[in-house]
């Protein structure tokens, strides 16, 4: 057995990794001792894990490569190395949150239970080889906290990998793990998936359940985070089930009532056939109508709109003429941050994140009647945007305004805010209407740093996206190169 190449491992994609188990070629256990090998050489650059459970992992990838001997492999993706957001409960682990607070009132009991998904990772076979990192309580648009340090971009280290799921995105882009988990309240799997090159899916809200619930409420979503969109989908295709402990979960069968799942919708996207998209509707708002963007982000962005027409779909750039949701979205956003502060106890708040505590003190005299307005916003934003559904199966637009910024700040050098909203206006608006929204890496800029797509569906549409996604991935994926930093380094893409 074997590749003879960690090189050659750390490469594949989830499903490639499954098929070299059923073909015999490769083992859970070689994967994995891969992985954990190219972690503790790539890692002192990147700093994406907070945790890696080396011997957990190898239990697990024996489990998997002996189900593998017996014939009764879990599923798409038993034994493939997969790793877990800081935010997720994972039994015999601590979940700090990313929080130093949190770490310091440990008191060494680890949680003995798993989040939904967690669980659902697990039941999947997948073999979890450690925990991502994330800024203090997933609050913001890059990765760095007082507990662990700055998370770097695999594409430059000088650069931020985006937030609050950067770790899981670096971890991704470097072939760390072909599958991970994140969190997405305001952009947090899309805003890294866009810096590093990757792929995520924030589903409609619901359809990944999640426990304990966020404290940003409603606009809290799970998902996964790959390098293709067809993983993406097997991974959802795990994801989705059923867990009691949220009581707003939806069923499998809300967006995935045909035989086939996920997978089945991103094999049909990615046929070899001339024009695979024909029939789909797809409006391009290349700015909403409220964000500026980036030359080089608008041009790779524009040519990834032509790709989709060239296979097929019918596409209307439209002029949407929205104003920017933030101060509605800032009221739900920052009542969650209070609500997650406020019980750590007195004088918590002067040791969190600063820029946090900071945000904090601009943000804290909402009151009731500003909540309800920001209520009805979201309630109006939702009925405008499911208006260009009526017309339009996918609405396309730039995933970020920009590319990766440096890292040590919250914001871009000489920014004129300091609040990350500022620089994410195509995110965090997709989770006040709740829809599926999947970021598929495009092309680069000038200066060597990716660029995403940013598809966005009506709510319970998530498999016309990976449809979508899946067609439209493998024609533009020549225009996004293997990062610097990378467990393959040296090797073609």
């Amino acid at each position: 057995m074997g590749t003879g190449s960690a090189d050659n491992t750390c490469a594949l994609t989830a499903l490639e990794l499954t098929e070299a188990y059923r073909n015999g070629s490769l083992s859970p256990v070689e994967a994995t001792e891969d992985v954990l090998a190219a972690i503790d050489r790539v890692d002192v650059d990147l700093n994406s894990f907070c945790i890696v459970d080396h011997d957990g992992a190898r239990t697990a990838a024996r489990r998997a490569e002996q189900r593998y001997r017996d014939g009764a492999a879990v599923g798409h993706l038993d034994g493939v190395p997969t790793s877990i957001k800081d935010v997720f409960l994972t039994a015999g682990h601590p979940t700090h949150r990313g929080s130093r607070v949190m770490a310091e009132a440990d008191d060494g009991s680890a949680p003995t239970v798993d989040a939904p998904v967690t669980a659902a990772t697990l039941e999947a076979g997948c073999v979890v080889v450690g925990k991502t990192t994330t800024p203090e309580f997933a609050w913001k648009g890059v990765t760095d906290s007082l507990l662990v340090g700055i998370t770097r971009n695999p594409y430059d280290p000088s650069r931020t990998p985006g937030g609050s799921s950067g770790g899981s995105a670096a971890a991704v882009a470097a072939g760390l793990g072909p599958l991970s988990t994140g969190t997405d309240a305001g952009g947090s799997v899309r805003i890294p998936a866009s810096f590093t090159g990757t792929v995520a899916l924030k589903p409609t809200y619901g359809v990944v359940p999640m426990f304990p619930s966020s404290p940003f409420g409603t606009l809290a979503h799970a998902g996964p985070m790959t390098r293709t969109v067809t993983d993406t989908a097997a991974f959802m295709d795990a994801l989705i089930r059923p867990d009691s402990r949220d009581w707003s979960v939806v069923p499998p069968s809300a967006t995935s009532p045909e035989p086939g799942g996920y997978l089945a919708a991103a094999l049909d996207g990615a046929r070899d056939v001339e024009r695979p998209l024909r029939g789909l509707r797809v409006a391009y708002s290349p700015n909403l109508g409220f964000g500026t963007n980036d030359a080089d982000v608008e041009r790779e962005v524009a040519a990834a709109v032509r790709t989709l027409e060239d296979l097929g779909a019918a596409v209307d750039e439209i002029e949407l003429g929205l104003s920017d949701p933030v101060d509605a979205f800032h009221v739900l956003w920052f009542a969650g941050a209070a609500a997650v502060v406020k019980p750590l106890g007195e004088g918590a708040i002067d040791r969190i994140d600063p820029s946090l505590r900071d945000a904090l003190s601009r943000y804290h005299h909402f009151t009731a009647q500003d909540y309800l307005d920001a209520v009805a916003e979201r309630m109006s934003l939702g009925v405008r945007l499911g208006e260009v559904h009526h017309t339009y199966d996918v609405l396309v637009t730039p995933t970020m305004p920009i590319p990766a910024f440096a890292v040590g700040s919250d914001v871009p050098p000489g920014w004129h805010s300091p609040d990350w909203t500022s620089w994410t206006p195509y995110t965090y608006i997709f989770n006040m209407t709740q829809q599926p929204a999947l970021s598929v890496p495009c092309g680069m800029t000038d200066a060597g740093l990716p660029v995403g797509v940013q598809l966005v569906g009506k709510r319970f549409d998530d498999r016309v996206l990976i449809r979508a996604g899946a067609a439209l991935q493998p024609r533009v994926a020549d225009r996004v190169p293997r990062p610097r930093i990378h467990a393959c380094a040296g090797t073609d893409r």
